[in-house]
């Protein structure tokens, strides 16, 4: 992954504190788990895990489908002949993909994707991405990695969207700027932020994943960028090697980082200020009204978060400054400075900031802290519920739509509904 790692105090504002780097063992579930949502936002597309049976109960049981559905997502399951070199695992792969492509042939974009077993690892998946996309002319077979090894779980949807932007055209010289909105987003929630852009005066936006494989953006100098997650530095990296440029902001999360978000645009496209103010009114009053239902239920309570979906650092800024929670240590897979300095920045002075994880000492960390609320894994929920910890399940908050005006008070509510159950249980 294309991050800037942390090693000194110098690289935070001043007011912050160092960040504590741990290298042991982690608690994360793997990239693989983004095709749970990316199936979902590119309608014509089929992600083919080359995996284990792990991979495939995994995908089965974190996306709910039932036997019967049509899902457009599957494993080529490594058998035992694969794994004792009695078949050609190219060979088998290439059969899988023949059968299924004949089988759904609405399928116009292939996505092969890696998995960690060490039969896989030796696949060469880019090169059987490249002979099959030659033999399959009207299905465009791209590949990436979900591996567990080399990925938290939102990293496999950098993997994917990074594996995009080369095929996306070239933007024509001399064309008109243009927005690229880069992250999968629910389609409510991206259809909320086109009328804001529209209502703006922004013309032309785009986003990444498009809804439509044949709709991949044209991208090129011309193209300007908002990253609506803090994990796609891959695919931001991809967009700038292509000459595009990127608007930092912080992430749209709550009243505060979706107006800074939005005016970030409006700068880049020179929008007046108070035609900016006249638009973002309404959706920041409501975003407002709908937070404040929450506010005496969280403001003075404690929240630690452990690191798995790289969304905790936008996510602790929010609570703290919208809702006054107090962030006793915010921990996170990979902390890439440059994409989140503006929400670094706006954290309250003394947040404990840590990249990485050793999950034995950080738990005995959040025993030592005891906070009124504990962002977590699934694997670490039921132990800290135990110890008379409340817990929020991070991955919800990848699944739910939270971004934008209109989902600041359910962002907000996710965190409530724990303390309020904790409470009625206690009754």
């Amino acid at each position: 992954m294309t991050v800037a790692v942390l090693d000194r105090a110098a690289d935070l504002p001043a007011r912050l504190p160092p960040v504590l780097r741990e290298r042991g063992q982690r608690e994360v579930f793997c990239g693989l788990t983004g095709i749970v949502w990316l199936h979902r936002k590119i309608q014509d597309a089929f992600f083919l895990v080359v995996g284990s049976r792990t991979c495939a109960h995994l995908l089965q049981s974190a996306a709910g489908v039932m036997v019967f559905a049509e899902p457009r997502f599957a494993t080529a399951i490594i058998e035992e002949r694969d794994l004792a070199g009695l078949a050609d695992a190219n060979e088998e792969l290439d059969r899988v993909v023949d059968r299924l492509l004949a089988r759904r042939p609405e399928i116009k974009l292939l996505f092969l994707v890696g998995s960690c077993p060490s039969e896989v690892i030796k696949l060469d998946l880019s090169r059987a991405a490249s002979r099959l996309d030659a033999k399959h002319g009207e299905t465009r077979v791209l590949n990436y990695s979900g591996s567990g090894i080399e990925t938290t779980f939102t990293q496999g949807e950098d993997a994917c969207l990074a594996a995009l932007v080369p095929e996306m055209p070239a933007a024509a010289p001399g064309a008109a700027p243009s927005l690229l909105v880069v992250g999968a987003l629910p389609d409510v929630v991206e259809d909320q932020f086109r009328r804001l852009f529209a209502d703006l005066g922004i013309p032309a936006v785009f986003t990444l994943p498009p809804r439509r494989a044949a709709d991949l953006p044209p991208v090129g100098t011309n193209t300007r960028f908002l990253l609506a997650q803090p994990f796609l530095g891959d695919t931001a990296a991809a967009l700038e090697d292509r000459g595009a440029t990127h608007l930092p902001a912080l992430f749209p999360f709550g009243v505060d980082g979706t107006t800074a978000w939005l005016r970030a645009a409006a700068a880049a496209f020179d929008i007046a200020p108070d035609h900016f103010d006249r638009v973002v009114a309404p959706g920041r009053a409501r975003a407002a009204r709908a937070i404040a239902r929450h506010r005496d239920r969280l403001a003075g309570k404690t929240i630690f978060f452990f690191p798995d979906s790289q969304l905790e650092v936008p996510l602790a800024r929010f609570l703290a400054n919208e809702l006054g929670m107090v962030p006793v240590e915010v921990a996170t897979p990979y902390l890439h400075r440059a994409h989140l300095a503006a929400d670094l920045a706006a954290l309250p002075a003394g947040t404990q900031l840590v990249e990485g994880q050793d999950v034995d000492r950080q738990l005995d960390r959040v025993r030592a802290y005891r906070p009124d609320l504990a962002v977590c894994g699934l694997g670490l929920a039921n132990p800290l519920e135990a110890a008379g910890i409340a817990t929020k399940w991070s991955i919800e908050l990848v699944f739910t739509p939270v971004h934008g005006f209109d989902q600041a008070g359910d962002l907000a509510e996710l965190f409530a509904r724990p303390l309020d159950r904790r409470d009625r249980l206690a009754v």
